[in-house]
């Protein structure tokens, strides 16, 4: 019970906006659209969704629970290694961008990082 009040109210606090901007990174989350400076970039399910939850998040260092949790679920009960492999897949997508990174923080998780001079430009 009171990890299900902990994640409601996580989950009341995280913010839902409809479309989201990083850099020329824009994600749509109601027609679940990805583009990259105007092109389409194409997402599978997973890698769609943890890209909303590093862009709703970004510059916060998200550790692999929390990211199970945004993403899988409180229902998953696998590898937590399985983040790796999308971060990975999803980091292949979005090489072309040039002021979006998701970093690896060791030991710790992941953020999303806009390179602010190249926003600016």
């Amino acid at each position: 019970a009171r990890v299900k009040a902990v994640l409601r109210r996580t989950a009341q606090n995280a913010p839902t906006q409809p479309v989201l901007d990083a850099g020329g990174l824009h994600l749509d989350t109601a027609s679940r659209e990805v583009t990259l400076d105007g092109a389409a970039v194409s997402l599978r399910a997973k890698e769609f969704d943890l890209l909303t939850a590093f862009m709703r998040y970004t510059g916060i260092v998200l550790d692999r629970e929390r990211l199970l949790q945004l993403v899988w679920g409180t229902d998953y009960y696998g590898d937590t290694r399985t983040i790796d492999v999308h971060v990975a897949w999803l980091r292949e997508k979005l090489a072309d961008a040039k002021d979006v990174t998701i970093q690896t923080v060791w030991g710790v998780g992941y953020k999303l990082v806009v390179d602010q001079d190249a926003e600016e430009s």
